[in-house]
């Protein structure tokens, strides 16, 4: 497949600034693969779809505020700064991005905080804008976690267009978000409220988790016109022996097995046995999924409406078939359906 057979033309007003009011009451499109057909539902009916025993694999990840702004020393200069991955914790060094890179150079000092209690200095360039920091902080590894909670910022996606606002604290981490270590949120999640939680549960559906953390890697823009030679960036994932004796029961007893987001999808394929079983894992993943590819764990999948030419379009392709899923996002626009973080759901079904 090629890069361009995934572009389309996005209209800016489809791209959802907001969540819906309630996490369930997004629209949903149901895709059949087996016969092409495409209904229009609301995210609670999801469970429509499911039976008793079948089982639902979530990416229990949580979003830290990784985005900060502090001041170069000297010119006083704005930066931004976006925490991509923690290093060494003894040594305080971290991975970043800076905004404007062109500025920050090794050996310069950054400074945070209206007091500028937290100092940072540039040790090494990675890539165009990314950096290595050594964080200086007078006090505890915990102290020191908690200033970077304190004077951080929830990470909501550029493409937004809009400033951080209060309910995003909240809104951009799915109510069953445990693990934090996330720069973005598993989209797909964030439809789940509690409500829908317990009527799953009262059903017989099965949820269980896996963890990826989300980096950049996921949204890093692709490239190359020829997707195989893409490289994903490494992110940190595992799955418990308890998630594989779940999963794997349900595989041997012919149930269903519904990833929610990419992330989970990836991480599942991550883990594959050479008998079509899950795996435990615990370690990092560059599983980059694109058309064709044969799935071995789930069956069914719920995403959002990902940016023209995103990986996770290109995911979602492999999924659904690259036909139906062009089907679906022509069909999407012209129904008004919301895209990107905030936006819709979609569930693909045999």
């Amino acid at each position: 497949m090629k890069l361009s057979q995934f572009g389309y033309k996005l209209p800016e007003n489809l791209i959802a600034q907001h969540p819906a009011e309630n996490r369930d009451e997004s629209r949903l499109m149901v895709l059949h693969k087996k016969t092409g057909e495409i209904e229009h539902k609301m995210f609670k009916d999801v469970l429509d779809y499911f039976e008793e025993d079948d089982v639902f694999v979530t990416n229990n990840t949580r979003v830290f505020p990784a985005r900060l702004y502090g001041n170069k020393e000297k010119t006083g200069a704005r930066i931004e700064v976006f925490l991509l991955r923690e290093l060494n914790p003894t040594t305080k060094l971290w991975d970043v991005l800076v905004d404007p890179a062109r500025k920050i150079r090794i050996g310069n000092k950054l400074y945070f905080g209206e007091d500028e209690s937290l100092v940072a200095e540039v040790i090494d360039n990675t890539t165009s804008r990314g950096r290595t920091l050594r964080f200086l902080f007078d006090g505890s590894y915990e102290e020191f976690r908690q200033k970077l909670k304190d004077l951080g910022e929830t990470p909501l996606p550029r493409e937004l267009g809009r400033e951080v606002e209060e309910e995003d604290e909240e809104r951009y981490q799915t109510i069953y978000a445990t693990n934090e270590g996330a720069v973005a949120a598993p989209v797909a999640g964030l439809h789940f409220s509690k409500h829908l939680l317990k009527r799953l549960e009262i059903k017989g559906i099965h949820r269980t988790a896996i963890t990826m953390h989300i980096g950049l890697g996921t949204f890093a823009p692709v490239e190359v016109e020829d997707l195989s030679k893409h490289k994903m960036d490494s992110e940190q994932a595992e799955i418990t022996e308890e998630t594989c004796a779940i999963v794997n029961k349900a595989i041997d007893t012919r149930k269903n097995v519904c990833a929610v987001g990419t992330t989970t999808m990836r991480t599942l394929e991550s883990a594959v046995s050479s008998d079509g079983h899950l795996n435990t894992f615990d370690g990092w993943t560059n599983k980059f999924i694109f058309p064709p590819y044969d799935f071995s764990i789930a069956n069914a999948m719920i995403t959002n409406f990902h940016h023209p030419k995103s990986t996770l379009m290109m995911q979602a392709a492999a999924f659904a078939g690259y036909d139906l899923l062009k089907k679906a996002y022509d069909v999407a626009i012209k129904e008004e359906y919301k895209f990107s973080t905030y936006g819709d759901a979609m569930l693909i079904v045999d």
